[in-house]
């Protein structure tokens, strides 16, 4: 038999607290220290199902909406820190939702004893045997390394008190749908069955049918698919320029904090290259990236000590930052589900976000498609201008200033240089000179290329070589360690070749064989073409072509 209930019976009662839940102090105590306030829709009716432990759920929320909570909670209250096997196993699409996921529990916990790991490929499979042989309540894991374990027996679930199956619609979209079914015969009968999904698709009522005797269905109501607290434009651009655009909008803004979408791999790491050579703090996640550098690349993104961060729909599955400022969507999501789900990662937390898309011509007729579907108004803006972008900067740097100023920040040492540069000149020449020399890269408007305005009609070539003329580049230097090489000798052997300042050679890398280096596009170019025109061994080429 099976039951539903909507969050439609609960508005007619009073908002619910998390102490009306029926949870313990131990667990409430854990909640006050996370700074919760009110439970969500889902958390106000699963958590008190669940603990009644009578019945199988299917949860129906939409992603953001605080599910792990919601199933995370009862959990805690339900282990047993005694006891040293596995008590429940929480199933999740992707290797970041598998790290999330444990790591909200145990941030839960409070004080309770309770221990999670996360098992997922990628990880040293090693390093799980030992962990688990030690003893874990709770496991959280992708389907195929949880395969693994059960194959090699060192993963035993025939004995659990919950499966939950945590974003149960993306697994199947991703093709795990009998990696869901292998893993569900291994377990025992008598255990509970949670099944948490943002959509309801035929498959997951057939594989509920076949493995749940019974459930209870809660469906939160749906909220409007795009908050309100989120900006939406979109740039119309030619390809060969979308990089560019991208450029403006980052500078334009004052703090930019943002995800930048691309459909494929090597776009992702395209865009994240070039980003970097042009001196931005950006750095790059996908599928083909190391589980080790996904997790310190994440880290320094919810740290801030990058801004942005350009990944694939899958691997940014499972992010959880609520203060992004921008989404970006390079390229245009596939369908209004995407869009939605790229796009409420800003406007979260009561703060306001914008999210940008960049369209070719040929693309505007999906955009609205997407739009419609949405129910959402997305409105064209216009690029902001180089004049545009260079005012803005002008008008931090000056501000900035002043902040240091009203503050009395500045070392005795520079007022008594200051008066000493001030005998002998004019002290406008001397700001001036000062200013120049500490902002002429910034401050420079042929850093930005031309974007011509698109046509309406006719497709839309790909120049992707033009896609860093302007701006900075990574060079490739055939020379390292082994060959005495060490950044002095490397800006000599520059400055020897080229007339270029020593200040604008930047991120010098010297590795055993090889070495790195970032120049101005225009003096890379200069320097590679010396050594062609001398018919040279070329030690110096594009690092994007390695």
């Amino acid at each position: 038999m099976t039951k539903e209930m909507t969050d439609k019976q609960t508005e007619k009662k009073a908002k619910k607290t998390f102490n009306d839940l029926g949870l313990s102090k131990k667990v409430l105590e854990g909640i006050n220290k996370k700074g919760f306030e009110e439970p969500t829709d889902i958390q106000a009716m699963t958590i008190p199902v669940m603990l009644r432990d009578d019945t199988n759920i299917i949860a129906q929320a939409q992603t953001g909406t605080g599910k792990t909570a919601a199933f995370g909670l009862p959990l805690i209250e339900m282990i047993d820190p005694e006891a040293k096997s596995v008590q429940a196993l929480i199933l999740v699409p992707t290797r970041e939702l598998a790290i999330q996921v444990s790591e909200e529990i145990h941030s839960l916990r409070g004080d309770i004893n309770i221990k999670t790991m996360p098992i997922y490929g990628g990880q040293s499979i090693d390093q799980q045997l030992r962990r688990l042989r030690k003893g874990v309540h709770i496991v959280v894991g992708t389907p195929g390394r949880v395969i693994d374990h059960l194959k090699r027996k060192t993963l035993k679930i025939g004995g659990i008190d919950h499966l939950i199956l945590d974003e149960a619609d993306e697994m199947l979209n991703m093709g795990f749908i009998e990696d869901m079914e292998e893993i569900m015969k291994h377990t025992n009968s008598d255990k509970r069955t949670l099944l948490f999904s943002a959509t309801m698709p035929q498959k997951i009522k057939d594989l509920a049918r076949k493995y749940m005797d019974g459930y209870e269905l809660l469906k939160a109501k749906k909220e409007t698919l795009t908050t309100n607290l989120t900006e939406q434009i979109y740039f119309e651009v030619k390809v060969s320029d979308k990089f560019e655009a991208l450029c403006r909008i980052i500078d334009i803004e004052d703090e930019f904090y943002g995800l930048i979408f691309c459909r494929t791999k090597s776009d992702v790491d395209n865009i994240s290259s070039h980003l970097i050579d042009r001196g931005y703090d950006a750095e790059a996640i996908h599928g083909d990236i190391s589980q080790m550098q996904r997790e310190k690349t994440l880290n320094r993104f919810k740290k801030k000590t990058i801004n942005i961060l350009v990944a694939t729909d899958v691997a940014a599955r499972g992010i959880d930052v609520n203060n992004l400022t921008h989404v970006i969507n390079y390229s245009l999501p596939q369908d209004p589900e995407s869009y939605v789900h790229r796009i409420g990662r800003t406007g979260r937390a009561g703060r306001e976000g914008t999210a940008i898309t960049f369209i070719t011509p040929s693309e505007y007729r999906r955009l609205m498609f997407i739009q419609r579907i949405a129910k959402t108004d997305i409105k064209k803006a216009k690029l902001p201008k180089v004049k545009d972008i260079i005012n803005a900067k002008k008008k931090k740097i000056y501000d900035e200033l002043a902040s240091i100023l009203e503050e009395d920040k500045v070392n005795a040492e520079y007022y008594n240089w200051a008066k000493s540069l001030l005998e002998n000149n004019n002290p406008t020449e001397i700001l001036a000179t000062i200013l120049n020399y500490c902002f002429e890269d910034e401050l420079n408007p042929d850093a930005y290329g031309e974007i011509k305005e698109v046509r309406s009609k006719g497709r839309q070539s790909d120049h992707r070589g033009q896609l860093d003329s302007h701006g900075k580049t990574r060079l490739f230097v055939a020379l390292g360690k082994k060959d005495k090489l060490s950044p002095k000798k490397l800006i000599n052997l520059i400055t020897g070749r080229i007339h270029i300042r020593p200040r604008k050679i930047n991120d010098i890398q010297i590795m055993e064989k090889f070495s790195f280096v970032t120049l101005p596009f225009d003096k890379a170019e200069k320097i590679v073409d010396s050594f062609k025109k001398r018919g040279e061994r070329p030690i110096f080429t594009h690092a994007n072509k390695k």
